[in-house]
């Protein structure tokens, strides 16, 4: 599974909507399923699909599927353009 589909993945399990909703520009608080108890459930989903422990900033900067992109690559994490 590319790093593309489990960041996917993790926002559909977060965020329980459909694949499709998911596009870089899907912002928090965009939609009413990203909440901030949805926020905390994407975090931790996140974290378990890359083994990595996110910062407290990164966790309140993610503000975006866009934004988590550019934050999971501050983590080694690459996502081909």
């Amino acid at each position: 599974m590319s790093n593309a589909d489990k960041l996917k993945q993790a926002f559909v399990e977060a965020l329980q909507v459909n694949s499709s909703v998911i596009t870089d520009s899907l912002a928090y608080e965009g939609i009413r399923e990203w909440d901030s108890v949805a926020h905390m459930q994407l975090v931790a989903a996140l974290e378990e699909a890359f083994d990595i422990m996110l910062d407290t900033d990164d966790i309140i900067d993610m503000s975006s599927v866009a934004k988590a992109k550019e934050i999971l690559a501050r983590y080694g994490v690459a996502f081909n353009r």
